[in-house]
């Protein structure tokens, strides 16, 4: 078989504030209770920025991690990618300032922006970079702070939200091509701009001239996100032959307790491969597919082998998947 070059995750890392806010500290400013905010949504906790912290602290923070579990130095990374939306300005790049903070000096750095599909588009747009012979070792970080854009009078929506920032390190290495090869499988992104209004931010520097705040029609949302996910999971997996049951491992982006369920429910997904993490981190947008990654890494649920897949719908309406084994 002739040899391929594949985006084999050689690291992953994560960062997260200090400052926890439980649903009960909510519940002293805004309307809202525990047992709402659970029932709606599965989460109980969420991670906080204080007033020092950038969504770049948070990104080069998981990167440093990631780039240390990789045993590779910040000098030989040659790519970065930088998911979020919310970034330290309206430019530099965020991921500027992070290839500053760790100290690389070489190759390209960028934002990407597709909301909470920011991971998954990050991670494809690098293993085309990779797969291509155009750059031989990324890092891809999806990192937020969140809070910085949520009306918090709005209890539909202040409640669901946390900052944070995971990342993972990318190393092109030759395969045999086949389904079985370690590395970056196969990847599927999508959008639809007419649904723009059911999830947006009312501001921006070329409309208001305000960073504005977070809007979201729920409902709405909810009943396009397990649709389209499971379209884009099955596209990704007939691609690669492989069937959900041989899913070793379902990292979604953790938007809403009863999303995944009922995505895990249509695709046929044991619960028990399911990777959860909104209880204790919220929505974090792009950083919460490598923030659950990271903790599936820790608590030794992912091993040399395992066939991973990632999927996230975000604002725009952008969504996709990743099928990877590590």
């Amino acid at each position: 078989m002739v040899a391929v070059l594949r985006s084999v995750i050689r690291g992953v890392g994560a960062h997260l504030p200090k400052r926890i806010v439980s649903n009960e500290d909510l519940s002293k400013i805004v309307d809202t209770s525990d047992a709402w905010i659970q029932e709606r949504s599965g989460i109980v906790n969420r991670h906080i920025a204080d007033e020092t912290e950038k969504t770049s602290d948070l990104g080069a923070a998981a990167a440093k991690q990631a780039l240390v579990r990789a045993g590779i130095d910040p000098i030989d990374i040659d790519l970065i990618v930088c998911a979020t939306a919310t970034p330290d300005r309206t430019f530099p790049a965020t991921a500027v300032r992070i290839q500053s903070m760790l100290g690389v000096t070489k190759g390209a750095a960028f934002d990407v922006q597709a909301v909470c599909s920011g991971f998954v588009y990050g991670l494809t747009i690098a293993d085309n970079f990779l797969k291509t012979g155009q750059s031989k070792r990324a890092l891809v970080i999806g990192a937020e702070t969140f809070s910085r854009i949520l009306d918090w009078s709005d209890r539909s929506t202040c409640v669901l939200f946390g900052d944070g920032a995971g990342a993972v390190v990318l190393e092109a290495q030759p395969q045999h091509g086949t389904r079985n090869d370690r590395g970056i499988l196969a990847t599927r992104l999508r959008s639809d701009g007419r649904y723009e209004d059911l999830l947006y931010v009312d501001g921006g520097a070329g409309s208001t001239k305000t960073v504005g705040h977070l809007r979201m029609n729920g409902r709405e949302v909810f009943r396009h996100a397990i649709q389209k996910i499971s379209g884009v999971i099955e596209e990704t997996l007939v691609e690669t032959g492989y069937a959900a049951d041989e899913i070793d491992l379902f990292i979604p982006h953790q938007a809403n307790k009863r999303i995944l369920d009922g995505i895990a429910k249509k695709l046929g997904v044991a619960p028990e491969k399911i990777v959860m993490t909104l209880h204790k981190h919220g929505n974090t947008s792009a950083a919460s597919i490598p923030l659950a990654l990271n903790e599936a890494f820790e608590a030794h649920r992912v091993k040399e082998g395992s066939l991973i897949l990632m999927e996230a719908m975000g604002g725009g309406f952008t969504w996709g998947a990743v099928l990877a084994r590590w």
